[in-house]
């Protein structure tokens, strides 16, 4: 079987419109899906299977595909990862099967951390927000870890904003919608928005989130840049979008 030109291939199917050539886009890129598939969650519930979060990254892909601007200075396995674990995570919003417990805890971390950065003008460390908690380091390291492995704790998950009855989450924001003139204008002032959570992060939480969701790499590649442990990168991650999670749902300030 002959090489694809993938850079013909999607002048074929941007400019053609040719059905063959997006084919050809679809699986030369559809090893994409298996590996966001295993990074989304590292656990599943009896009722779904792998194939599931395969089958819901597929249709991502191919959203991914369809929407994606040739022309535009932007890497497209960035791009197509980011509407690949969009896809599954709507799968998986709709299925519902965090546990009530899991979500509870959440919610109590997202309103420790805010709490103590509204208290002390800056973000707060692990020791402290675990003395609030009245845990020690290595029951809070425990909660971050199973609290990141069990939940959709992602940005990806995060809703930003809505347009209508339309929600808007993480992946929505870099899609291109030069369709809708105010929706774009919207769209700026949620990637605004948005920066403005990330610079507030410590810096290396900030790392991560940069390495993960904009370089597409996993923990364990992340943790040996980092020279840290793949479960210290998933504790590093979940308080990152923990406190972006109350950044962008519950600080005001950042829409105005």
């Amino acid at each position: 079987m002959a090489a694809v030109n993938i850079s013909d291939a999607w002048r074929k199917y941007k400019n053609n419109g040719d059905p063959q050539a997006r084919d050809e886009i679809i699986n030369q890129y559809a090893y994409l899906v298996k590996i966001t598939a295993g990074r989304v969650v590292s656990s599943l519930p009896p009722s779904l299977e792998r194939d599931d979060l395969v089958s819901a990254g597929v249709v991502g892909l191919i959203k991914a595909v369809d929407q994606f601007d040739f022309n535009r200075q932007v890497k497209f396995e960035t791009y197509a990862i980011a509407l690949i674990r969009g896809a599954i995570l709507e799968m998986l919003r709709e299925e519902d099967w965090v546990p009530r417990s899991v979500r509870e805890r959440v919610k109590l971390l997202e309103k420790t951390y805010l709490q103590m950065e509204t208290k002390l003008g800056r973000p707060p460390t692990e020791l402290e927000v675990a003395n609030e908690l009245q845990m020690n380091q290595d029951e809070f390291s425990k909660l971050l870890v199973e609290t990141g492995r069990t939940s959709l704790l992602s940005l990806d998950d995060i809703l930003i904003g809505s347009e209508g009855n339309e929600k808007l989450h993480l992946t929505d924001v870099i899609h291109d919608q030069n369709a809708n003139p105010s929706l774009e204008v919207e769209m700026r002032e949620m990637k605004r928005s948005l920066g403005v959570a990330i610079d507030r992060l410590p810096e290396r939480e900030r790392l991560v989130i940069a390495l993960y969701y904009y370089e597409g790499m996993t923990f364990k590649e992340i943790g040996k840049i980092l020279s840290i442990s793949e479960s210290r990168v998933y504790q590093l991650h979940t308080q990152a979008v923990i406190r972006m999670r109350g950044y962008l749902q519950r600080d005001d300030a950042l829409f105005h």
